[in-house]
């Protein structure tokens, strides 16, 4: 009982846009560029979402990773913005999180029915599925890469060189 809808959406589809394609193609200059008025780069967003796709690949796989105390920690500052080498890693961990996220979606209804006790603020704890937690990732991840394509807009760097709409 794969999620086909749910995989399709990891790798944005229709109405979403490829989250990969949105951060593979630029550089480490225009993914650390800040723009006015906006509190993140692109490099931070693609660090954010790793962060809490790795997150909750852990708890998923049956770890107890500590919840942030306050929101700043899951945006992690750059220590060189211009290394291309590590913007790189921080692109191919994306991707690599992305491909297990999807590998999950995958998975049979034994794997995607299974609860899980996920963490939240203030110590909260609930219970959720397996499939419900990857829906999460999913809905995150399009939000924030709809803000990866609005900053690549911003900068002049829209549409990514795999495609992407230009309204």
């Amino acid at each position: 009982m794969s999620d086909q809808t749910l995989r399709t959406l990891v790798y944005g589809k229709g109405a979403h846009a490829d989250p990969v394609a949105c951060v593979e193609d630029i550089s480490a200059e225009v993914a650390s560029r800040r723009a006015s008025g906006y509190p993140h780069t692109i490099w931070q967003l693609v660090l954010h979402m790793n962060f809490w796709m790795d997150y909750d690949l852990r708890t998923i796989a049956g770890e107890n990773p500590t919840y942030p105390e306050h929101a700043i920690e899951s945006w992690p500052e750059l220590r060189d913005p211009s290394n291309e080498d590590d913007w790189k890693a921080t692109v191919r961990a994306f991707s690599d999180l992305l491909n297990q996220v999807a590998v999950l979606a995958d998975s049979d209804s034994e794997v995607l029915e299974r609860a899980i006790v996920k963490a939240g603020a203030a110590n909260s704890r609930r219970e959720c599925s397996v499939h419900a937690a990857l829906w999460e990732i999913a809905a995150h991840n399009s939000y924030h890469t709809g803000q990866v394509a609005l900053l690549r807009r911003q900068s002049g760097a829209w549409p990514p060189e795999r495609g992407g709409d230009s309204w």
